[in-house]
């Protein structure tokens, strides 16, 4: 039988899972028992995710990332890991063009995204962030994709992103000052670069901000779900 290559982008996967059920382990349960062995499991996360980071293991690094993990330990329900939630908003003009920010932290263009926030349903944290971000003041009018974020290779922990389409009401281009570089309205021959992740969305942005009734697109399941290491 041919041996597979063991990705670093697996090694992750399999270091946060492990990591988010022992530290949700450590969150419910009440017996000593449990607990040493689901802090042996965080153990292995560490040294999986301390691998994966430096291609080999630094028993330091490993040592702490297991102290980083223990204190992220909670209680119950709020001890149950999840995947963090992003919101993302896909705004076109009456020019089909799109808008996109230049993200300050990573130097990559996007359209406007941010983390959900406490208070808010996903489509008010939309109409807020796309404002804080860019100015523009929209509405958002259907729910478009649904991403992993791990998956696609966007992160090395993991986050699901909800991708709105939104209407355009108005507003002036105005970059966050922290959060974005610049700003603008670009159509699909005049695309900004570098631009994260256009493959995996851009067709289907332009055909949502055209008009089109485009299905709502995720991740389909893999298989076999641990051993597919590769973007789409």
């Amino acid at each position: 039988m041919a041996s597979k290559e063991v990705s670093q982008g697996d090694l992750v996967r399999w270091g946060e899972t492990l990591s988010a059920i022992a530290r949700t382990g450590l969150g419910f349960t009440e017996s000593i028992y449990e607990r040493e062995r689901f802090e042996e499991v965080l153990k292995v996360a560490a040294d999986i995710l301390s691998a994966a980071s430096d291609e080999s293991l630094d028993t330091d690094d490993s040592a702490t990332r297991l102290v980083e993990l223990m204190k992220s330990v909670g209680e119950g329900i709020s001890g149950y890991v999840t995947p963090k939630l992003a919101v993302g908003a896909v705004v076109g003009n009456e020019d089909n063009e799109l808008l996109l920010i230049k993200r300050a932290d990573s130097g990559f263009w996007l359209y406007p995204t941010g983390w959900a926030d406490v208070g808010y349903s996903p489509s008010e944290v939309i109409v807020k962030e796309v404002l804080e971000e860019t100015g523009i003041e929209v509405e958002p009018t259907r729910l478009i994709a649904v991403y992993d974020g791990m998956r696609g290779g966007y992160s090395r922990f993991p986050f699901y992103s909800l991708v709105f389409q939104c209407k355009f009401l108005g507003g002036t281009l105005r970059p966050h000052p922290l959060e974005c570089s610049d700003v603008g309205w670009f159509d699909r021959n005049n695309l900004p670069s570098p631009l994260a992740g256009a493959k995996r969305w851009v067709d289907h942005v332009f055909e949502a901000i055209s008009g089109k009734n485009v299905d709502v697109i995720f991740d389909k399941p893999r298989d076999p779900i641990w051993r597919e290491s590769h973007p789409e």
